[in-house]
């Protein structure tokens, strides 16, 4: 028995409104999968890849956890990553975290989560080496929104420093990183100042997007 009809509804809803749009559009994607594009984000229900940057399924590849950590030991985000880099050969990474994390937040205070405090000590690592910057801030949800920012950052590096990334530079395939942020309260994406083409080119942009961010300057939207 179905127990959730209305998203059986929905799925049924949406599936004849693609192929009003294109009547081949199901055959094409079941025969081949080739984004450009791998998205790194956060679960959070309200961060939806594909319609953010309006691209349609098959257009996207995507992972997403609890505040958009990259691990050195996660075998299931190296596997996407891998799979993306060297298989699919996308073009681009985007690590987007987005304001009002709840993650990030727990984080910042230290709160007990569970079973995700202990994922989460890796976006209290970022907080304890930027003490000085966070503390400089005039109220919690500017802490907040900055260690949302100084996450994207270092998880961004944490891509540029796997072995996957460095063996497709190293054998000079085209691969930028990028580290964005989205907000909740208008939409809109911006851009942390990350932008890697190679491992000198990755430990370059940290600086400088670190160094932007210390100062005070925020990130950039679009124009």
């Amino acid at each position: 028995m179905n127990r959730l009809p209305h998203l059986f509804e929905n799925n049924r809803r949406w599936a004849d409104e693609m192929r009003a749009r294109d009547p081949r559009f199901f055959e094409k994607l079941s025969q081949l999968q080739s984004p450009r594009h791998l998205w790194i984000g956060c679960a959070d229900s309200r961060v939806p890849a594909n319609e953010i940057v309006g691209l349609l399924p098959g257009e996207l590849f995507v992972h997403r956890n609890v505040a958009n950590v990259v691990v050195h030991t996660d075998l299931n985000c190296l596997s996407v990553i891998h799979f993306a880099v060297s298989v699919l050969r996308v073009r681009h990474i985007i690590v987007c975290g987005h304001y009002g994390c709840g993650g990030v937040r727990a984080a910042l205070h230290g709160s007990q989560t569970g079973v995700s405090e202990n994922w989460l000590r890796h976006v209290q690592d970022v907080r304890r080496r930027n003490a000085r910057t966070l503390g400089a801030l005039p109220d919690d949800d500017a802490r907040a929104d900055r260690l949302c920012e100084l996450n994207v950052i270092e998880q961004a590096m944490n891509v540029c420093l796997t072995s996957v990334v460095c063996e497709a530079w190293q054998q000079g395939q085209p691969l930028d990183v990028h580290g964005w942020i989205y907000s909740l309260r208008d939409g809109l994406l911006r851009d942390v100042r990350f932008h890697a083409q190679s491992e000198a080119e990755a430990a370059e942009s940290f600086d400088t997007a670190a160094d932007a961010l210390a100062r005070g300057l925020k990130p950039e939207a679009a124009a």
